[in-house]
């Protein structure tokens, strides 16, 4: 049994405890309201992020990241990509000294353009090979209910990816590991991007031939942009490249299609998030990524127009006549 923590009480944060405690292993969560760590500590609910579920009696949780990450010989981090800097200072004086830090987050830091395993790495002054990204077709509400799954454990430290994958295995969840750490966390932060245009698509009307369209360009844009900066674009065809994309383009239970749906029927980006009640991933990351893409010498129109809709005001209506007026060439 590993002691965890895990960093981060929303929706994934929660679930992912879940799936810890049920591969057996001892579970503290840290959430950043009291209200909350009480919630889930005296009660075993998380009635903010997935209300209905009863967590089980191996999970706990704190206000206190000290008491979470003390002693926890697997830390795993679920907070917004932007925000993680900031937390990632207060946290790593706490850590054990051969703690593995396992990132659940889909991002690229606005700025400084890196990933989160090197934002981590830089931050908390670890090694490469002591972080690992999960990263896969991994919608919370669907783990939560037990249905069957995969993901993907990626590291340069094939020991601590095993080690990481033998801590979630479930007979719900099936982990496979991976060396690819560039490859998977791009799959799983241009993704958000691109499932922003799927819900753009939704909103507007559009069929399921526009949809399957933006999943497959997109897909290419993110290979692009992943060879570029030197992954592996077999990672592409995999969980953390198509599987993640096409869950995350195509259910309702994602929050960036969602937020997407509200931009392509019309609404401001302040609408968007009134109604949805969060910030999707996606709507930051797009900046990130296209000026990575910029600084690499990568296309990506897709995350072009989606970054000028969500902070350009353009209309989602001119955003597809740019998009299908591109000069034609090779696929």
């Amino acid at each position: 049994m590993s002691q965890v923590a895990v960093l981060g009480a929303g929706s994934w944060g929660t679930a992912f405890a879940k799936v810890l405690a049920d591969a057996g292993q001892a579970v503290t969560l840290w959430a950043r309201r009291a209200d909350v760590a009480a919630a889930i500590r005296d009660e075993h609910v998380n009635p903010d992020y997935l209300p209905g579920l009863r967590l089980p009696d191996a999970v706990t949780a704190t206000a206190d990241p000290r008491e979470a990450i003390e002693g926890a010989d697997l830390v795993v981090i679920a907070v917004p990509s932007q925000t993680l800097r900031g937390n990632l200072g207060d946290w790593a004086r706490h850590l054990a000294p051969d703690a593995t830090l396992v990132s659940l987050m889909k991002g690229i830091e606005l700025g400084t353009l890196k990933r989160m395993s090197e934002l981590i790495v830089e931050a908390a002054g670890v090694e490469p090979d002591r972080v690992a990204v999960v990263s896969g077709p991994n919608l919370a509400p669907e783990i939560v209910t037990e249905q069957p799954a995969a993901t993907v454990v990626a590291c340069t430290d094939p020991d601590r990816a095993a080690h990481v994958q033998k801590a979630i295995a479930t007979r719900y969840l099936r982990p496979y590991t991976n060396d690819d750490v560039i490859g998977c966390e791009l799959g799983g932060a241009v993704k958000n991007v691109i499932a922003l245009a799927s819900g753009m698509a939704e909103g507007l009307g559009f069929g399921d031939n526009t949809k399957a369209m933006l999943i497959t360009r997109g897909l290419a844009e993110t290979a692009r942009l992943g060879v570029a900066l030197g992954a592996d674009p077999l990672t592409f065809a995999g969980l953390a490249g198509m599987g993640d994309l096409v869950a995350t383009c195509s259910s309702p239970l994602s929050r960036n299609r969602t937020f997407g749906e509200h931009l392509g029927r019309g609404e401001t980006l302040e609408q968007a998030q009134a109604a949805t009640r969060f910030t999707a991933e996606g709507v930051k990351s797009c900046l990130a990524i296209r000026d990575l893409a910029v600084k690499h010498g990568v296309e990506m129109p897709i995350t072009e127009q989606v970054e000028r809709v969500c902070h350009e005001g353009l209309d989602p209506r001119v955003a597809v006549g740019a998009l299908m007026s591109r000069e034609p060439k090779s696929e």
